[in-house]
């Protein structure tokens, strides 16, 4: 790929001129940090969206702020994107980034820690004044002091380019200056060859209303492209092949946009309309954002008055024969608990969404947490029982939607569905499926009375599933009673028999029991693994990758990640007892760990972190090299 392959007017620029040296790497990760109305996410989103256009593998970290508007210039207000790409198969948003672009004193200092040796650094030096600096706690320049003497620096006046740039563009100072992003989008698609096409196109159809600001958004983007070009201080470019991926039809997606179309195609598969009734809170609102534009598949979305109205209404909705969905974090699903109790009394099938964040309370709104897991297993009175699915993975938020309308319309239960802020926010390649590839959900309501003397028994089960008829209200001949109070078993009735309560306990918790998930399937290609490494949801990335630096070092380690958390897989206490010893990672404080060490008596050790942030893949390779190491020791003595 040459210069001509960049923005309209590359090719004149570069004509005459010695050609720069071109280096193939085969993965980079770049972090863009700055102010929280600098536009990090969306510099950082249509990087990565050319980036998936290119064909390279990849993987993302967005990291932003709870404040709508944090103070400008403070270490609380930075926020980032990190990308990592490459030419082959990736799992994380990589540890360390190898370039950092930190638009303001503030974006450096909160991210130079991260930053390994030999990094290069692109800073905007208009924005490195003395009351920028005095801020932040910087009583000297660090571009000045020597301190980033370890790193590759790139001083690059932004915003003054940006400016002479859009001098002709007759905008105001301050919104040519908001273009400076773009700018520094040009110049990192100028260093690693990125397309640019569809980022101008994108800019023009996002600014349609304001033609003016689209066009000096994509002058700004090519003076960056161009910058790259001409300047003697960026002396090389990169190159990242596109990744060797499976053939397939291919996108790019996120986490919650993955989940809102596998909830569309649940929808579509069973033939039911999906309700959705929800309240917005972060992270999860882009799921009702989204389901809001597709009216066309049957999607009815509703944004209630609060947490309460919303799952009520979805619950509803369940009642009267649509695919009931609800979405929320950690202190919604405190609200909702009682309605969730109530969806399992009635048994109606309720998808529970929630994408998980840091806690307790209001916590960490924009971070990542695994720690609603025992508040999805038990968080309601008495014995309320709720299957739990869990994705691995951004894309993988898509099958779970769809495993979880699975297990509710099948069983006639609500069912939670944990994500988290990483996967919800971060996105990776995904290859479309094929329709018929997706399962049928096709339901059969209740049509005829099925009880003696032409009467409808809405508690007579299935033999299978144990799951009860679901009649659709109006259904001539098939009235029944509905609510929390228990019910008697087989005609529903209300009911205080304490030998009809206890069988109705146990019945409901063996419907859970005995719900058909699959076994968990173990990798451990050697056969000699003694350290068997456990985990659950988003924990899969860094896990994997950091089991793969272990085996690429001659360690023998086995990995195991649960999908299903309620019920477990009927193989897992085989599996947990065929290894001397479990590690389980945990973005919480071992919630996973304690219910493994109740339910199969197994010393299940825990590794836990709760920073709102993802583990880092060679910080489990760590941990897994010492329990191989401490295995050896007992060996030896």
């Amino acid at each position: 790929m040459d210069g001509s392959d960049g923005p309209e007017g590359s090719a004149r620029v570069s004509a005459g001129r010695a050609a720069k040296p071109i280096r193939r790497l085969d993965r980079v990760i770049i972090r863009f940090a700055g102010d929280s109305g600098d536009g990090m996410q969306l510099t950082g989103d249509r990087f990565t969206s050319e980036t998936a256009a290119f064909g390279n593998d990849l993987s993302t970290l967005p990291n932003f702020p709870a404040e709508i508007r944090a103070p400008a210039g403070t270490l609380p207000g930075v926020s980032s994107f990190q990308l990592h790409f490459a030419d082959h198969d990736i799992l994380t948003p990589g540890d360390a980034p190898d370039v950092l672009v930190a638009m303001n004193p503030a974006a450096l200092k909160a991210n130079l820690p991260d930053l390994p040796a030999g990094a290069e650094v692109i800073v905007d030096t208009d924005e490195f004044t003395k009351r920028a600096l005095a801020k932040v706690g910087y009583a000297a320049s660090p571009l000045e002091d020597g301190s980033l003497e370890a790193f590759r620096l790139h001083p690059v006046p932004l915003t003054t380019l940006t400016l002479e740039a859009l001098k002709d563009s007759g905008l105001a100072r301050k919104d040519a200056e908001r273009a400076k992003n773009m700018f520094a989008l040009g110049l990192l698609s100028w260093m690693y060859h990125r397309p640019t096409h569809g980022t101008e196109l994108f800019l023009r159809q996002k600014f349609a209303k304001k033609p003016e600001i689209a066009e000096a958004n994509v002058t700004a983007f090519r003076a960056g492209w161009n910058f790259g070009e001409t300047t003697e201080d960026f002396a090389v470019s990169y190159e990242v092949q596109p990744a060797k991926l499976p053939a397939g039809t291919y996108r790019n997606i996120s986490g919650n946009l993955a989940l809102s179309y596998g909830l569309v195609a649940a929808g579509e598969r069973s033939g039911l309309p999906v309700f959705l009734g929800s309240y917005p809170i972060t992270p999860a609102s882009d799921i009702l954002h989204e389901l809001a534009k597709h009216k066309n598949f049957g999607v009815r979305t509703f944004q209630a008055e609060d947490e309460i109205a919303g799952i009520g209404a979805a619950l509803g909705a369940a009642f009267g024969g649509a695919l009931g969905v609800t979405t929320t974090s950690g202190p919604g699903v405190a609200l909702k608990s009682e309605t969730i109790g109530l969806a399992v009394s009635m048994e109606l099938p309720l998808v529970v969404v929630d994408i998980q964040r840091g806690g307790p309370s209001t916590g960490l709104p924009t971070k990542t947490e695994q720690a609603d897991l025992l508040q999805a297993m038990f968080g309601r009175n008495g014995e309320a029982p709720v299957p739990i699915v869990a994705p691995a993975t951004p894309a993988e938020c898509f099958t779970a939607a769809l495993d979880a309308a699975r297990i509710a319309l099948t069983y006639r239960t609500p069912v939670f569905l944990l994500s988290d802020g990483y996967l919800a926010n971060g996105s990776e390649p995904w290859k479309l499926p094929e329709i018929d590839e997706l399962p049928d959900l096709r339901v059969e309501f209740a049509t005829e009375p099925n009880g003696p003397d032409g009467t409808f028994r809405p508690y007579q089960r299935d033999p299978h599933t144990l799951a009860r008829p679901w009649a659709v209200p109006g259904t001539p001949g098939l009235e029944h009673r509905i609510g929390g109070i228990e019910k008697q078993d087989g005609t529903g009735n209300i009911s205080y028999d304490p030998a009809n309560h206890d069988f109705m306990v146990r019945t409901r918790q063996a419907k859970v029991d005995n719900i058909a998930v699959p076994d968990v399937e173990v990798d451990d290609p050697s056969g000699r693994a003694r350290v068997l490494v456990l985990g659950w949801g988003s924990t899969y990335g860094p896990i994997t990758a950091a089991v793969r630096r272990v085996r690429a070092d001659g360690g023998d380690v086995a990995q195991a990640h649960l999908r299903h958390l309620n019920p477990f897989p009927a193989n897992l206490g085989a599996v947990l007892r065929g290894y001397e010893r479990v590690i389980v990672p945990e973005m919480n404080l071992g919630q996973l760990a304690l219910l493994l060490r109740a339910r199969y008596l197994v010393d299940a050790q825990s590794y836990n972190q709760v920073r709102g942030l993802p583990f880092k893949a060679a910080q489990l390779a760590d941990v897994l090299q010492a329990a191989l190491g401490s295995l050896d020791a007992e060996e030896t003595r």
